[in-house]
């Protein structure tokens, strides 16, 4: 007797605790973020940010993990480990971009989008059609922002596109498609890994680079390339996107709402950066910098000289297709101003 209620008072027990068990929190889902940019600036905290928030809405079912300072290594390097779902998301910027939808690349021809209302009306076309470029990949786009311009930085001042056809000019070697486009124009092209750019401008080895303030800043650029071109050259975009894998692995009421939280935050970011890129030229400026300001008529000089060199990169550089339809977007916006 004694055994069966012993027996009896088991049962009971289990009865007791299995629904217990059974409605235990669902198994954290971990995505790990690569992101090159420093923690400690704008793009840095508004990531940690986003991570605060998706785990808030998530109710702590899903951690975004960021790994920030480029530790997990170059947009290639990053790209591979995306692959292999060793990382499942990343910050990549347009050449990155690039590596998964080249029509975005587009973008970053030289004087193609020459302000800062032009790229909101292109985007504004196209930027649906790039994250759906990168969705019908193995990857999902949460969010694209404009991530600032580029402009140049030399030790002799440009005004005309002659000026700077006289220096050698520093370029990146995992931005092959600039340095075809440039030599296409005329320029001395030299490339120059990004960690040697300082070395090179005090050595002599190259006069000028093209790069965003915001980096020339943190860089030290501007100490030796002391002057910098008011002209554009061409904006670029920061991306957070995600392999499929691991965006199927979030529930899927969730999705929606973090899609928002990231566009909306996307959105704060771009507003920063613009103000960062502005109070950096204006540090830089206050520090020894000089602007080289380039009249309507010089302006135009250096959009027609890239006006000679750009049909040739349809097609092998640049997307030929995409190229006509923001040029398209382009004309018809300067004919309504």
């Amino acid at each position: 007797m004694k055994n069966k209620a012993l027996f009896l008072v088991v049962i009971a027990f289990l009865l007791v605790i299995l629904p217990v068990y059974g409605q235990r929190r669902p198994q954290k889902i971990v995505i790990k973020l690569a992101s090159m940019v420093p923690e400690n600036t704008d793009w840095g905290r508004t990531v940690n940010k986003l991570a605060a928030e998706w785990e808030r809405v998530t109710n702590g079912e899903v951690e975004l993990r960021v790994y920030a300072n480029g530790t997990q290594g170059s947009e290639d390097e990053v790209l591979r480990k995306l692959n292999m779902n060793t990382i499942q998301a990343a910050i990549f910027t347009s050449f990155g971009l690039n590596k998964i939808a080249p029509e975005i690349l587009t973008l970053s021809v030289p004087f193609l989008i020459r302000s800062e209302a032009e790229l909101d009306e292109v985007l504004r076309n196209v930027k649906p059609e790039f994250e759906a470029k990168i969705n019908a990949k193995n990857y999902y786009a949460l969010a694209l922002v404009k991530a600032g311009w580029v402009r140049f930085f030399s030790k002799s001042p440009v005004v005309l596109p002659g000026d700077l056809k006289r220096q050698k000019v520093g370029s990146m070697p995992s931005e092959p498609e600039l340095a075809q486009a440039f030599r296409a124009m005329g320029y001395q092209v030299v490339l120059v890994e990004q960690n040697r750019v300082l070395i090179a401008l005090n050595g002599g080895t190259i006069d000028a680079v093209y790069q965003s303030p915001i980096f020339a800043a943190g860089a030290q650029y501007f100490g030796v390339a002391k002057n910098m071109s008011s002209i554009n050259i061409a904006p670029f975009l920061g991306g957070i996107v995600l392999n499929k894998q691991a965006w199927e692995s979030i529930p899927s009421q969730y999705r929606s709402e973090l899609i928002r939280i990231t566009k909306r935050v996307g959105a704060e970011l771009e507003s920063s950066l613009l103000r960062l890129e502005a109070d950096t030229i204006r540090q830089m400026k206050n520090n020894g910098l000089k602007e080289n300001q380039i009249s309507q008529t010089q302006l135009q000089e250096w959009y027609d000289d890239a006006a000679k060199a750009t049909p040739g990169l349809l097609g092998s550089t640049f997307d030929r297709t995409t190229y006509n339809r923001i040029e398209g977007i382009l004309r018809a916006y300067r004919g309504r101003q």
